[in-house]
């Protein structure tokens, strides 16, 4: 299940997108009762979705390099991804900032293998 789709700018090997993580979604369920928080999973299968399709069309996921959970990602918030890709190391980047009156903390940031 996607979040909403606020906006879209592609580059050449980059895209910004920002999101909207509706408390509706079927993410949400479970992770957490009393705190419902967006899973990494989530974030990661998003990733995924938006780099293969944006950016690196036909690749497949091979191995999360790194990754670094910064900040939870609540239900109702809105999300900028950035995507960056590396053909040459065949690499997709990423960073989920929070989109809030307080700037923009990070929420997540890492780098994906796809073969």
């Amino acid at each position: 299940m996607l979040p909403i789709e606020r906006s879209r700018e592609l580059q050449a090997d980059s895209a910004t997108l920002i999101l909207q993580v509706e408390a509706g979604l079927f993410w949400f369920q479970g992770h957490f009762q009393t705190l419902p928080i967006l899973p990494g999973v989530a974030q990661l299968e998003w990733v995924m979705h938006y780099g293969v399709s944006l950016l690196a069309p036909g690749k497949q996921f091979a191995a999360i390099e790194n990754i670094k959970f910064q900040q939870p990602v609540l239900p109702d918030s809105l999300l900028q991804l950035r995507l960056d890709w590396d053909a040459e190391k065949s690499r997709l980047s990423f960073r989920y900032s929070l989109l809030s009156h307080d700037g923009e903390p990070s929420a997540s940031i890492g780098k994906i293998t796809l073969c």
